[in-house]
């Protein structure tokens, strides 16, 4: 192999690397369709939507692990996909839940 062929299948391999990695967290009570879509391994649009619309009808989630109530998401893709699922906002959603309520 001549050194141009090298460098070529280097910059290849970066370029197909990159999207792995790109993706940061993802926080599930924030996140739009097209976010939860890219950054979570094995959720398409349609799942993202389906997350989307359930988030919008029962609140926000409480921990990752209550995305599998989504249909059509199961125990093994929030496993697949735990340590790129950030919960933000849950608690202060309830509270604010709570406090309008007591009140």
């Amino acid at each position: 192999m001549n050194l141009k062929t090298v460098l070529a299948s280097l910059v290849l391999s970066l370029a197909l690397a990159l999207p792995a990695f790109a993706a940061g967290p993802v926080d599930i009570n924030s996140a739009d369709a097209k976010t939860l879509a890219e950054g979570l391994t094995g959720v398409g649009m349609s799942k993202a939507e389906a997350i989307v619309a359930y988030r919008a009808e029962h609140g926000p989630f409480a921990n990752a692990s209550e995305l599998a109530q989504v249909k059509g998401i199961g125990d093994k893709l929030v496993e697949r996909n735990r340590d790129n699922i950030v919960v933000g906002g849950a608690k202060a959603k309830a509270r604010t839940a709570k406090t309008a309520s007591a009140g």
